[in-house]
């Protein structure tokens, strides 16, 4: 499929004006419609508080975004791979993705014919004390490398795990050439084996 495809890198984010009385810092990428989102912390000498989600906040920035479920992903070793996940139809989802302990490098595929970013990726680096989201529009692939080791990572769906929807893309599929910055050291026989882009219909 790489003919006909923009190759995403990763760009220079461009900066929103926050709201006054926002808690978080809503910035679009490279993908249509996925959105990094920094939160504002509320800082005393107890520590922090920070907004995790929030659906007025998320609504004025054009998400329209309802989580039905949450999950947790555990990494052993620096350098793991997982990905790049999606569910066609008919349990399309969505994903806001944050980090809990340890580093992540979080990646977005947009698998949408239709967009003005169709195969273009865009990666941003989770951590749990920036307390970074990425939010993964319907349709897109989603995937991330750990650069800790002992990584979680937590992320809210807008739809219910549905096995028959499952599917995915290859971490190393050319038509992508996503840029991991670390040597991919482990990765499950599944991820290595979804099929290449070229020739796939995805709806």
């Amino acid at each position: 499929m790489g003919h006909g495809c923009v190759h995403g890198e990763q760009m220079e984010q461009v900066a929103i004006k926050t709201k006054l009385g926002s808690s978080m810092r809503f910035t679009p990428t490279t993908v249509g419609g996925a959105k990094v989102i920094d939160p504002i912390l509320r800082e005393d000498s107890r520590g922090h508080f920070f907004r995790a989600w929030c659906l007025r906040e998320f609504a004025e920035h054009g998400i329209d975004f309802i989580p039905v479920q949450g999950n947790m992903g555990f990494s052993l070793r620096r350098g793991t791979v997982r990905g790049m996940h999606f569910q066609g139809e008919p349990a399309l989802e969505a994903k806001l993705i944050r980090c809990t302990r340890g580093r992540v490098f979080d990646v977005v595929v947009d698998l949408r014919p239709e967009s003005p970013s169709y195969c273009k990726w865009y990666g941003t680096e989770l951590t749990a004390d920036n307390g970074r989201m990425l939010y993964i529009p319907e349709r897109c692939a989603h995937g991330y490398q750990t650069l800790e080791d002992g990584t979680d990572l937590f992320y809210l769906t807008s739809q219910y795990y549905t096995p028959s929807a499952a599917s995915g893309v290859r971490f190393d599929d050319p038509a992508f050439k996503v840029e991991w910055p670390l040597e991919v050291t482990v990765v499950s026989e599944q991820d290595r084996n979804w099929p290449l882009m070229s020739g796939r219909i995805l709806q």
